[in-house]
């Protein structure tokens, strides 16, 4: 359904990374995951993206005919991620979250906000490169909702287009957050139109992905 509305590719992940979530495990990932991808590749013809932070997960996803890889920690959560990611030869998704999923929305702070996720998304690009991960595959996304405050995320979308400086594809996930809710008093079902002004403030600011 999704193909035939437009959408140019399908992220599967069989772990949530909302605010409070609890991590599965590898197995658990494994086949909530792998047999659907399997299935897919057949059938699909846009790609599919695989978003884990585990290396193995990626890996065999991969494998099966996933074409691109979304890691939520930045190729920080598994020291053996980026090589996998060379080793495939395929676009990857770097994207900045504080702490976890489990913890990130208890109070974050920063000093300087835009800063501090620069400069976590530049080292997620030396991780990239020094494990042979080629410039034109690297997308950059800086985590909307993933230990931000509605204030940050606001922020981050009101200063986007200063991501554009790192010369990297720049990715942004708004859909129906948590901070759209906040803004128009709205819960998650009533928050279309909210995302979609949100969608269009961030392709004027330079993303050209949105999720």
């Amino acid at each position: 359904q999704i193909e035939k509305e437009g959408a140019d590719i399908l992220d599967i992940g069989g772990e949530s990374t909302r605010p409070g979530s609890e991590p599965v495990s590898i197995e658990d990932e494994i086949e909530r995951t792998i047999p659907l991808i399997r299935k897919l590749t057949k059938t699909l013809k846009i790609p599919i993206s695989i978003d884990t932070n585990k290396s193995q997960v990626a890996h065999l996803a991969l494998e099966c005919g996933a074409s691109m890889v979304n890691d939520v920690t930045g190729l920080r959560g598994d020291s053996l991620m980026a090589s996998v990611v060379a080793h495939h030869r395929v676009p990857v998704v770097i994207m900045h979250m504080k702490d976890n999923p489990r913890t990130m929305q208890v109070n974050p702070r920063y000093r300087n906000l835009i800063e501090e996720i620069m400069q976590s998304l530049k080292d997620g690009i030396k991780i990239a490169k020094k494990a042979g991960i080629k410039k034109d595959k690297i997308i950059i996304d800086p985590g909307i909702g993933f230990g931000k405050t509605t204030r940050h995320n606001l922020q981050i979308l009101n200063r986007l287009s200063e991501f554009r400086e790192l010369g990297y594809p720049l990715l942004l996930g708004t859909s129906r957050k948590s901070f759209i809710g906040d803004v128009l008093d709205l819960p998650v079902g009533m928050r279309l139109f909210g995302t979609a002004a949100t969608v269009a403030v961030a392709i004027c600011n330079g993303a050209v992905i949105v999720r």
